[in-house]
């Protein structure tokens, strides 16, 4: 459900706080960490000039210093600052985001927030091109979005490659410009019965510009150390006003990315050996139009909408062919080939509102949201070698085969309507805040085949038919490098849901103040749920503050899970064609293992935490939290027949299964784990100000750990183990960093503005490609600079660097890890929290007109 809108006047210029955790941790690690967090205080004097209600990194202009840091996320109470809400609730301001170096959304996310994690991805499909963005080391669907309070729409694509967030599909964080938004508010907080599904890691609210005064425009060029990624990217925001307090303001920004290959010497396929292999960013060329705009519509009241439209393009790379490779044809790439993968992002969102104040301080709000996200496939560099190969009547081969090919679409939509009353209720004498609404949300997917040429065996596409390759093996089917989806895995289909909430918050002392939740769904496949959440706000003085919450959650399976299926044709371990099949619910492979349709995944959250404001220049929070999830929402390991031979059926269960329905290899989304996540989060701000000088100097640091506490199956076939392997239990636990930690120094002397980040990620481990040999990633230290001078109130220049030390991932055990390192895989794959570029550059000129 939306949050209510934030007023106009509020000025948001605020430091974020961060979060995440540690199941378990030592009194030592505790004291260590609030001493780094407190050594700024006793380094530097209070300052007098400070209100004590704001963070002290976020001052506001003269005349507004009290809404500097105003917040409405988490409450639909009266606003208040970050510091007074009774969860724990960072923000990231537009100065912020012009002082950190990363034009990407997620990327600049997760540099500035240490509970937000970003993982570059290659080789990976999709994934290349849409990243998975998650909060406090969840999945990337169990992260809710908000653009101006109401629920953006997720991505069309399902991560099903080794990557973070196997078998989710998130939201596409990427798909919004920075240049369209004037700050970003973070909830690490358990809100599923605030919100609704997917919040169960925490929600994030993107408040889009209103500003009608200026013409900002902006120009930025960058690139690499180490070669590639030159960056060309620019910008223009403009706002109107309209009538009495509404607006229009537009946003179009577009943005060029160069690849980068950090591919080491393939020694093991090639002689003489050579880079054969793209490891790095792939190509991206972005383009956006964006809005918010507000007509009044007499006192208290207005009409409103705000949206966007977003093209994107990627050109990333699949696994090498050599020329002796049976799924090459050396006449046509006497050298080998690369397949090359193009993909092409569409995604569109409009919402309509109307709002209005009624009698007594009360607000009603209804609005229509609707939005769409589309992933298109195009293969190039690729051959189908069963085309070539395949017999000709009356003798030989075609000797045929288109080398590009549309290789299918992935699309999602959904519509969300909702209504919401919120305002004070006098009980009894007392006032309480009170909220409640009514959402219906529709969910569609669909799958549109690729060319036939992409996905066929042959011409006919018949099994029966022996296509030889140049080995005399089986030829492969598909085109080479992302093999189409076929007609009998396209879909569109839907669901739908209604919900219906209650929210009250009251202060029922000066010093107390507690807040109550409870939410009501209905799906239409799974049925119905119930959450609910518990607050308490408690202030003995105005230097300590405790605030604790206690929640029950949900989240209901994607459409993208419930609906996602892919077929390929390869070979299986006995040599015969057969299918392998990524199966949808309710499919044939998934009731013959018995593999029940999905249902919801279910939380409990908790965290109490403490505030701080020893003198009015510093605060200092650490909140401790924890999620359990059950049942939650996975992609299966690869589920492959016995090998070895079978003296009878019931000796091999799952050859049995799998045989008689011509599938070689299977996998499927079911609820398969139960997990634990524990965490603790500890920020700390300190202000120094001289005349004309300022100096903030923050540290926030985010311990986590995720446990998977069960594995357990409902097929009599398979168990809890062979549904979800190590490999993939070692990508849950130890995938995402169990340590992320930012240290900051923003110093300003008149027109001068100087930033010093550090950023801390803890090791990272995987075994999905080197299986048992887990492969281990050790922590790094990055750093990076921006200085920054203002040659007027409305013009500037930005220059920076970001990982200045040039720092890379640990290189992948030579031994251990074979054959990967000898075929050019120099650094991390499967997760990579901080990428593989080295140092990169950038220039920035603003000006305001």
């Amino acid at each position: 459900m939306p949050v209510p809108p934030p007023p106009e006047q509020f000025n948001e210029r605020v430091r974020m706080r961060k979060q995440t955790a540690l199941p378990r941790f030592t009194r030592t690690l505790l004291a260590s960490a609030l001493m780094l967090a407190f050594a700024p205080a006793w380094a530097q004097e209070a300052s007098s000039t400070q209100a004590a209600e704001a963070p002290p990194a976020q001052t506001a202009p003269s005349g507004d210093k009290d809404m500097a840091s105003v917040v409405v996320l988490g409450s639909r109470g009266a606003a208040r600052t970050a510091l007074d809400a009774s969860a724990p609730v960072g923000l990231i301001s537009a100065k912020d985001m012009q002082m950190a170096g990363p034009l990407e959304l997620g990327k600049l996310m997760q540099t500035l927030d240490p509970s937000f994690n970003f993982s570059s991805t290659f080789i990976s499909d999709g994934t290349d091109i849409i990243r998975p963005a998650t909060l406090r080391s969840l999945g990337p669907d169990q992260l809710l979005v908000l653009v101006n309070g109401k629920r953006r729409h997720q991505q069309a694509l399902v991560n099903v490659q080794q990557t973070i967030g196997r078998g989710s599909a998130g939201t596409d964080i990427n798909a919004i410009p920075m240049s369209a938004i004037q700050r970003i508010e973070v909830l690490r907080d358990g809100a599923a019965a605030q919100y609704g599904s997917d919040a169960i890691a925490g929600v994030i609210n993107i408040v889009l510009k209103q500003q009608t005064s200026e013409t900002q425009l902006s120009g930025t060029v960058g690139g690499t150390s180490e070669g590639g990624g030159e960056l060309y990217s620019g910008s223009a925001n403009k706002g109107w006003a309209i009538g009495d307090g509404g607006y229009v303001n537009l946003t179009v920004e577009g943005r060029h990315r160069g690849e980068t290959n950090r591919a080491g010497l393939d020694t093991a396929r090639v002689d003489p050996p050579r880079v054969t292999q793209r490891i790095g960013d792939s190509l991206a060329k972005d383009k956006y139009f964006w809005w918010n705009a507000a007509l009044p519509a007499g006192e208290g009241a207005e009409f409103y909408s705000f949206g966007g439209i977003s093209h994107r393009t990627g050109d990333s790379a699949g696994f090498f062919r050599t020329a002796g490779d049976g799924r090459n044809v050396p006449s046509v790439y006497p050298n080998g080939f690369l397949p090359n993968i193009r993909t092409t992002v569409k995604d569109q969102s409009l919402a309509l509102g109307y709002r209005r104040d009624l009698a007594d301080q009360w607000k009603f709000d209804v609005s229509l949201n609707h939005g769409r996200s589309e992933l298109d496939f195009h293969e190039k560099e690729t051959i189908n070698i069963s085309y070539w190969y395949e017999p000709k009547p009356g003798g030989g081969i075609y000797a045929q085969s288109p080398l590009e090919a549309d290789t299918g679409k992935l699309k999602f939509r959904q519509t969300t309507v909702n209504a919401d009353l919120r305002g004070p209720l006098n009980i009894g004498g007392r006032e309480i805040s009170f909220a409640t609404g009514f959402e219906y949300r529709r969910d569609g997917y669909a799958i549109d085949a690729g060319d036939p040429v992409s996905y066929q065996y042959g011409r006919t596409n018949n099994p029966a038919i022996q296509i030889r390759d140049q080995l005399g093996g089986i030829a492969a089917s598909g085109t080479q490098g992302f093999p189409g989806y076929t007609p009998a895995t396209a879909v569109d289909d839907s669901r739908h849901n209604i919900a219906l909430y209650a929210d009250l918050e009251h202060k029922l002392t000066s010093e107390l103040l507690l807040g109550a939740a409870v939410r009501w769904e209905k799906y239409s496949d799974f049925g119905s749920t119930t959450t609910g959440k518990l607050s308490l706000r408690y202030d003995p003085s105005k230097v300590v503050g405790l605030r604790s919450t206690v929640s029950t959650g949900f989240r209901a399976p994607g459409v993208q899970q419930k609906f996602y299926s892919s077929v390929s044709t390869n070979l299986n371990a006995a040599g015969v064609l057969t299918e392998t099949l990524t199966a949808r619910e309710g499919s044939a492979v998934t009731k013959a293992f018995g593999i029940p349709n999905l249902k919801q995944e279910t939380a409990k959250n908790a965290s109490v935490g403490i505030v701080l404001r020893p003198a009015s220049n510093f605060s200092l929070t650490a909140d401790l939290w924890g999620i359990d999830i059950d049942d939650r929402i996975v992609f299966s390991s690869n589920i492959a027949p016995e090998s070895g031979p079978c003296a009878t059926l019931a000796a091999c269960p799952i050859k049995a299964i799998l045989d008689p329905l011509k599938v070689g290899q299977a996998q499927f989304f079911t609820n398969a784990i139960d997990t634990e996540t524990r965490g603790l989060d500890i920020v700390a701000e300190h202000t120094t100000r001289w005349p004309g000088s300022t100096l903030v100097l923050s540290g926030q640091l985010d311990f986590n750990r995720t446990k998977v506490a069960g594995r357990h199956s409902d097929s009599p076939v398979l168990s809890g183990a062979q549904l979800f392997d190590d490999a993939q239990v070692t990508l849950i636990e130890r995938g995402q960093p169990r340590q992320h930690h930012v240290l900051s120094a923003d110093y300003t002397t008149g027109a001068w503005n100087g930033n010093l980040r550090a950023n801390y990620y803890g090791e990272v481990q995987g075994q999905g490609f080197t299986a048992p040999f887990i492969q281990t990633w050790d922590a790094k230290w990055i750093f990076d600079a921006t200085l920054r001078y203002n040659f007027s109130k409305t013009a500037s220049v930005t220059v920076g660097s970001n990982n200045i030390f040039n720092t890379f991932p640990t290189k992948w055990d030579p031994v251990k890890a074979a054959p990967f390192p000898q075929l050019g895989f120099t650094y991390c794959w499967e997760t990579c929290p901080f990428g593989i570029n080295g140092r990169s550059w950038y220039a920035r000129v603003d000006v305001a007109l």
